[in-house]
């Protein structure tokens, strides 16, 4: 699932470390894991009140290109 090139610096790095391709990509995804929590409140798409104010119209899947293109309720 690694592009070749990516997977042949990993394994050089791991050998060089003395630790298994596995462990560092455990150790690698840990890391980044806990660096970036992934928090649905701080997406800005979520975050915006004023667009997600409701659960928005109960026929958004029928509607949607009323919804999308119809400017007269600007």
């Amino acid at each position: 699932m690694l592009p070749e090139a990516l997977k042949r610096a990993a394994q050089a790095h791991a050998c060089q470390r003395g630790i298994s391709l596995g462990e560092l990509l455990r150790e690698s995804l840990e890391y980044r894991l806990r660096q970036q929590p992934v928090a649905r409140s701080h997406d800005p798409l979520f975050g915006d009140q004023t667009v997600h104010a409701d659960d928005g119209p109960q026929d958004a899947a029928e509607g949607h290109d009323a919804l999308l293109y119809d400017d007269s309720a600007a």
